[in-house]
């Protein structure tokens, strides 16, 4: 095995982490804008409407990239563990 490379598998799995993780934290911030935007403009300060419509948003971005995420990470696992 070459020197460098549990460096540059720690890398790939550093990036791959960032990359699986974009798409949730992505709906959760927009959301998170949004609902902040119109808890302002109606003055609304409840601490449900602002985390009810951040926690569907993480739910439904998950269950749609779940399938890229497991393809991803089982290719990730294949070419660090299997050669």
């Amino acid at each position: 095995m070459d020197p460098a490379a549990p460096f540059a598998l720690a890398r790939e799995a550093l990036l791959l982490a960032t990359a699986m993780s974009l798409p949730i934290v992505a709906a959760a911030a927009l959301v998170g804008i949004v609902v902040g935007a119109i808890q302002s403009a109606t003055s609304l300060q409840d601490a449900a409407i602002a985390h009810l419509p951040r926690l569907l948003a993480v739910v439904v971005a998950i269950a749609l990239t779940a399938p890229w995420m497991a393809r991803t990470l089982g290719a990730f696992a294949t070419r660090a563990f299997g050669g």
